[in-house]
């Protein structure tokens, strides 16, 4: 993708299911043989990549119309490994059928976690927390499979409020005999989405305000018919574009609840918004930036997914702002090409924060200093993960100049329409 900075981008864009919930809430129609009806689903890679694997394993996937998806896993067949070989680089989604396939057949096989590059994210959580639940692991030098006759249900307490564990345990635990208690659990609102679509299944599953999760497991689920919430995320990133290009965009359907950390962090730097109904609309306020300290952290904390798009806007910010990240390791890769473009940020391996946090003593480049504000220029760049493409793409708009980004597909994994909407707000695209 080539494109040419130096226009504010002005206009509408409209969102659809999170990126962070859809592929979840499929994986949960594997829990029954009846028909399951999501709605509100966005033509996404991951999307795609999930539908693939369903069908793989012997499920009904059909677009019954635009954005409506029909699961039936009425005659769903044990995962062979060569189907598992062949997900499990794609996406991190394949773990999270084991709790499904163990409540289904008594044994699933062990993937790899694919997705971004933006620090590890080992099956260690995963396998654990189902070993608590009964589940005992089958290793060797090419093979490892998760075998139970039933799950039972137990006390699970969460080192780190992982989303990936919070999910497999929720997953697993449903259709577990007994009462299953996690503690330290995360809270994203995509996770209460997939609580949601469980409940309306049959299961019985309660949430209290410090991060403990009940549930009490139930022998049978039935199908669905479920909205999925819309993608904060995606709204968060256009809003940094708005910000960025000293522009004006409104994002239909993006919900204020869902995004107060955001929003206010975002008015603090010199941002602004108007809720309706229908959306936000987002703008900058004033001509200058301000800088700020912030740190990452699970919800409702400033979530690591806002960080990338919202350092670009910092660095347009004037005064010296610091960026702690908290949830992963490796979350500044995209940083360097950022330097290349003008922008001028310092990585450091020190905690330079008052959050707790993992990466400390691990000689991690997990703090960012970012001095602004710095004019952008355009760049030759290759995106190296989801978020990091989208925030290039504000970071190429904002430029002057042409940028040519490269591996863009990664962004397809989890932005709608992404040309097609860059198009609807002026944005210039050569090729």
């Amino acid at each position: 993708m080539i494109l040419r900075g130096g226009k504010p981008l002005i206009g509408e864009v409209s969102l659809r299911g999170a990126k962070n919930a859809l592929p979840k809430i499929m994986v949960a129609a594997l829990l029954t043989n009846e028909k399951c009806t999501l709605r509100n689903v966005a033509r996404i890679v991951d999307v795609t990549i999930v539908s693939d694997l369903i069908r793989a394993l012997g499920g009904e996937v059909q677009e019954l119309e635009d954005g409506v998806l029909e699961i039936c896993a009425a005659n769903l067949r044990p995962m062979e490994r060569g189907t598992l070989k062949e997900f499990s680089g794609k996406s991190r989604i394949p773990i999270l059928t084991c709790g499904p396939l163990l409540a289904r057949f008594g044994a699933a096989p062990v993937p790899s976690l694919g997705g971004c590059r933006i620090g590890t994210r080992p099956v260690d959580f995963h396998i654990r927390a189902l070993q608590d639940l009964g589940a005992t692991l089958e290793d060797s030098a090419h093979d490892a499979h998760l075998r139970c006759e039933r799950l039972l249900g137990t006390k699970i307490r969460l080192d780190y409020p992982s989303v990936g564990a919070t999910e497999q345990v929720i997953l697993a635990a449903v259709c577990a005999e007994g009462v299953t208690e996690l503690s330290n659990a995360a809270m994203e609102p995509e996770i209460m989405d997939l609580i949601m679509v469980l409940q309306k299944m049959g299961s019985i599953i309660s949430v209290d305000v410090d991060r403990v999760i009940t549930i009490v497991g139930v022998r049978k689920l039935h199908g669905f018919d479920h909205t999925a919430l819309p993608d904060r995320l995606e709204a968060a990133s256009w809003a940094c574009a708005a910000i960025a290009t000293q522009g004006r965009i409104f994002v239909r359907n993006a919900k204020q609840f869902h995004m107060m950390t955001f929003l206010n962090r975002y008015r603090q730097i010199g941002g602004e918004y108007r809720v309706t109904n229908e959306g936000i609309e987002f703008w900058r306020a004033e001509e200058k930036l301000r800088s700020t300290a912030l740190e990452t952290d699970v919800h409702p904390g400033f979530t690591t997914d806002y960080q990338q798009p919202f350092v670009i806007a910092l660095t347009q910010a004037e005064g010296i702002s610091i960026v702690h990240e908290t949830v992963y390791e490796q979350r500044f890769g995209y940083v360097d090409a950022l330097n290349r473009m003008g922008a001028k940020i310092q990585l450091y391996r020190e905690c330079l924060g008052g959050l707790k946090c993992r990466f400390g003593q691990r000689n991690y480049r997990h703090s960012a200093v970012i001095v602004g504000p710095t004019p952008l220029r355009g760049a030759e760049i290759e995106i190296p993960d989801l978020r990091a493409g989208f925030s290039y793409v504000i970071a190429a708009l904002a430029a002057q100049g042409d940028s040519t980004l490269t591996n863009t597909g990664l962004i397809e994994r989890g932005y709608e329409n992404l040309v097609p909407k860059l198009c609807a707000l002026g944005a210039e695209i050569l090729e």
